[in-house]
């Protein structure tokens, strides 16, 4: 048995794809099925069904699966006990939304270049379903999203932070320094918001929902970085985490609007696969994250 046709197997288990396991690791389809019928014959069992463009594990693939993960995990961190480099030269590639990208990361990830120069950062930004959904086919390590609290048994979550979302505006705009704003008069105002997909943006959509009320912009965009530009000439009212607008705020170039009865939550997140081994980058990413 070789650790080559077990880290396919593994591939194949997790993507429920011979074709997308062979992309993953480089090799042909070919290759790929020649490894996994190997591995069947030395165990003797028959480790997938592939009914139509259905590739599953069965039982005795499924048991083998969990002995399998742990051997690989084992080997990692065998690997690095052994290893006598503490420079980190590997690879990891990270999945975030584009107003965690546009506020949290630039920082982080100067930090990260600046201990780690050799390590090959690759960043993807989307939906977090989109990205829990490629994390759950392991073709992302981390996923670091915002939206209300989720869970789920294949993941390990490192960080669970409440972040508040507002309604914010210019400083000089003339609803800033009043109290108790009625929510109507704050949506009735000119509007930017982000596309409706966007985790906060669905929160607002479906509170208002909730209580007959809607809310129509007159810009809707996925960058918050441009959201913020536009908000600094005064050309609107926005709801964004408070989060990527604090320093604004501390500038005196924007200010939060006091809506009468209204809080909102969500919750900032960090997450990885279960059966994921924790590389040494990944490691170094996660203890600076959290």
């Amino acid at each position: 048995m070789e650790l080559r046709e077990i880290a396919a197997f593994i591939q194949v288990a997790q993507l429920k794809s011979f074709s997308k396991a062979a992309k993953q690791l480089g090799y042909s389809q070919a290759a790929v099925t020649i490894q996994i019928k190997q591995l069947e014959q030395e165990l003797n069992v028959h480790l997938f069904d592939r009914i139509g463009k259905q590739t599953t594990l069965t039982h005795q693939g499924a048991l083998f699966y969990e002995h399998a993960v742990s051997v690989m995990k084992e080997l990692e961190h065998a690997r690095d006990a052994v290893t006598h480099v503490s420079e980190l030269t590997g690879s990891l590639c990270l999945g975030t939304i584009e107003s965690i990208c546009a506020t949290i990361f630039p920082e982080l990830l100067r930090e990260y270049h600046r201990l780690y120069p050799k390590v090959n950062i690759r960043l993807i930004t989307d939906s977090p379903e989109t990205l829990l959904e490629m994390m759950n086919s392991n073709a992302i390590d981390i996923v670091y999203f915002l939206d209300k609290r989720m869970y789920d048994s294949k993941w390990i979550k490192v960080l669970e932070e409440p972040e508040d979302i507002v309604f914010v505006t210019a400083s000089g705009h003339p609803f800033v320094g009043r109290d108790s704003l009625d929510l109507d008069l704050v949506i009735d105002q000119p509007f930017i918001l982000t596309e409706p997909n966007a985790s906060y943006r669905f929160i607002l959509d479906q509170y208002l929902a909730a209580q007959g009320k809607e809310i129509h912009p007159f810009l809707e965009i996925g960058n918050t970085e441009f959201i913020i530009s536009l908000l600094r000439k005064n050309l609107g009212v926005s709801f964004l985490p408070e989060f990527t607008i604090h320093q604004d705020i501390i500038n005196g170039e924007l200010a939060v609007l006091n809506v009468r009865d209204f809080y909102m939550r969500t919750w900032r997140q960090i997450v990885y696969h279960k059966d994921k081994w924790v590389t040494r980058e990944m490691d170094a990413f996660l203890r600076l994250a959290t």
